[in-house]
């Protein structure tokens, strides 16, 4: 906790009600085990003997599954930090840190939206001759250059603003749209020109934008702007690297008269006939989850991370490691902001990583969409830890997309990823195997399995339907003791999450809405994920970096706060959820119908099972219902899907299934 003579810089508490929970899972486990055990002693002798098989199947992965699951909620531990002690004890001895943002498409990722991100941690409560923060744009965008130019004569006015009123949250767009004018005269006045210098700002950023390009005026101000000739394209440039404030000019201040915080633009270079190996290419020029914190640390996903250098570049952890800030800082490049500029271009060129040990053992690794995920286990496989910080003030916020396709593909995109990890030399079992513990190997398994969810998903979504259909029972009958494990391993298991969701203030409605991306998830993005995973690992297609957008219509976003689920396009993962949604309610009518004719249904105390999962289907498909039939606003479903669906639906019920 810390060296004697000091207070502890932070505290580590492990959570409560833990031997109630490993009770819990224990029993759910047996359960599992006796589904298995019913599953293998009571094949039927004739009959649906395929949908019998393909129901064990589903359930033998599914347990497996829930108990890689299990590894993250064992033992999850909690922690949190006492950063005023940090600051008392080392004083001017903190380390220098280093921000990435990356952006890669100004009209997905606008440049207003990008600055903001950037203004935020340029306000960072933290030394600014400390801090330096570099934009990374994979774009190549005249349009994002012009944005951080604006943003770094803004910040001159917002920094001493934010450091004088302990402004909270720091990104201006936040601040501004989600506090008013205070009452205080000084705080007021400053507050509405602040404002005022913002929304100018924005508004000459958003006017470029729309026009597509920079004025001339404003690209004679800026030596920068050269590097952006006709033959420039977002594929094919050379590196452009422009340090546009430098720290360590002592003329480079705010209104105040204070330093402010280096800041960097770079385009690294890109040539068609080099590999830009996307978002980690991009990093390695610049340099859910408690649970997995108590045996070895949180995965490496996406954003909000804090690294030790030595860690990404490849050195491994020892037990005689010891951090030297002073060093380290003295170390720093030193020579003109024009001189570093020049040396730096090389680090970004084409041609700088051929022949070394960059996105192999150093930096970020290549050859994977979720490039983060494969780089964190490297670092730990070498040694290192990672912690777990969820401050109640959340220190990043991201943007989050706004329609259901929008999330199925950037779940698609990571699914696939995951997969290619999992069945590769960088799978956790493999990897870690000697150099991790077993439970962090399982942790990983969690994510990297994602996609081996799909066809046992979509085998009890459709299966059990179909034989409710035509009167065959797939479950054991109310009145058997083997109906005991069946209903309970089912009724804990969305019981404990229900709970779970309702202690951490969610509603029924979004644990509902949960549900319901659990299901699209795995039928849709994790169905194409393992597909085009196969073809990639079989060389028939090659890995794309799909960007999801940042930027949404006016009318989407009045739908999303409205909680209505977006569609508004064709696709092929809405054609797939629209069928098995009209697939279970055709079987759930024509049970039902079955039943109120007399038909001859067979046992139906051995149906009760399948009508109520069939019934819980159907509602929890009632937006795909709405979309299809009862929407009339543009992010409704289209009505190609809605005959498309159908006719699938239709003809899956009415083939014979035996």
């Amino acid at each position: 906790m810390g060296r004697e003579g000091y207070l502890p810089l932070f505290e580590t508490k492990e959570a409560k009600g833990r031997i109630a929970f490993k009770i819990y899972a224990i029993s759910v486990f047996v359960g599992v085990c006796m589904i298995w055990v019913y599953r293998a002693t009571h094949v039927p002798k004739e009959g649906l003997r395929w949908a019998w098989f393909c129901m064990f199947g589903a359930e033998i992965w599914f347990g497996i599954y829930w108990i890689f699951t299990q590894s993250a909620r064992w033992r999850p531990v909690y922690r949190s930090t006492f950063k005023e002690r940090l600051s008392h004890r080392y004083e001017d001895e903190l380390p220098g840190v280093d921000i990435f943002v990356c952006t890669a498409d100004p009209t997905m990722e606008p440049p207003t939206l990008v600055i903001n991100t950037v203004l935020s941690v340029m306000a960072y409560d933290y030394p600014p001759e400390k801090l330096s923060i570099y934009l990374s744009d994979d774009g190549g965008s005249d349009l994002t250059f012009y944005a951080l130019l604006e943003a770094s004569h803004f910040a001159k006015h917002w920094i001493p603003f934010c450091k004088k009123f302990k402004v909270d949250p720091r990104s201006p767009a936040v601040y501004f749209g989600t506090t008013s004018e205070p009452h205080d005269t000084e705080h007021a006045n400053q507050w509405l020109s602040t404002k005022n210098l913002y929304e100018e700002m924005a508004n000459r950023i958003d006017t470029a934008v729309k026009l597509g390009h920079i004025p001339s005026e404003i690209r004679a101000e800026h030596k920068g702007f050269a590097e952006w000739h006709s033959v420039i394209n977002s594929g094919n440039h050379h590196t452009i690297l422009q340090i546009i404030i430098d720290g360590r000019d002592p003329n480079a201040v705010d209104i105040e008269g204070s330093a402010l915080p280096t800041l960097v633009y770079m385009a690294r270079e890109k040539r068609p006939q080099h590999p830009h190996n996307f978002k980690a290419g991009a990093l390695n020029a610049l340099v859910e989850l408690h649970g997995m914190d108590a045996f070895g640390g949180p995965l490496y996903i996406g954003t909000g991370c804090f690294f030790r250098r030595e860690s990404l570049c490849g050195k491994k952890y020892g037990e005689d490691y010891k951090e030297e800030w002073k060093k380290e800082m003295e170390g720093r490049a030193k020579g003109s902001a024009m001189e570093l500029e020049d040396r730096a271009k090389g680090l970004a060129s084409c041609t700088c990583e051929v022949n070394t040990q960059w996105g192999k053992e150093m930096g970020l690794k290549y050859g994977c969409p979720v490039e983060d995920v494969i780089t964190g286990l490297a670092i730990q496989c070498r040694g290192w830890k990672s912690i777990y910080l969820n401050p109640t003030r959340k220190a990043f916020l991201g943007v989050a997309p706004t329609t259901l396709l929008q999330t199925l593909v950037q779940h698609k995109r990571w699914t696939e990823g995951h997969l290619q990890i999992f069945l590769t030399k960088h799978c956790s079992f493999i990897q870690g195997h000697g150099k991790i513990k077993l439970r962090l190997q399982m942790g990983y398994a969690i994510y990297n399995a994602w996609a081996l969810n799909a066809f046992p998903t979509l085998c009890y979504v459709a299966v059990p339907s179909l034989a409710l259909l035509n009167g065959i029972s797939l479950f054991p009958r109310v009145s058997s003791p083997w109906f005991v494990p069946f209903a309970y391993v089912t009724i804990s298991k969305h019981g404990y999450s229900l709970g779970e969701g309702l202690c951490l203030g969610e509603t029924i409605e979004s644990w509902w809405n949960l549900q319901r991306m659990w299901l699209y998830k795995r039928t849709a993005s994790y169905f194409f994920a393992t597909i085009d995973a196969a073809l990639q690992l079989s060389g028939l297609a090659k890995s794309a970096f799909a960007i999801t957008a940042k930027a949404t219509d006016e009318e989407v976003a009045k739908r999303y706060d409205q909680e209505i689920m977006e569609f508004g396009s064709t696709s092929p993962m809405f054609t797939i959820l629209a069928t098995l949604a009209m697939l279970n309610f055709f079987c759930l009518i024509g049970a039902i119908k079955r039943v109120a004719m007399g038909d001859e249904m067979g046992d139906m105390e051995a149906l009760v099972l399948q009508f109520v999962l069939c019934g819980v289907l159907v509602i929890i498909n009632w937006p795909i219902y709405q979309g299809l039939f009862l929407r009339k606003d543009m992010g409704r479903l289209p009505i190609s899907v809605a005959f498309t669906s159908i006719g699938l639906a239709a003809l899956a019920c009415l083939m014979p299934i035996y």
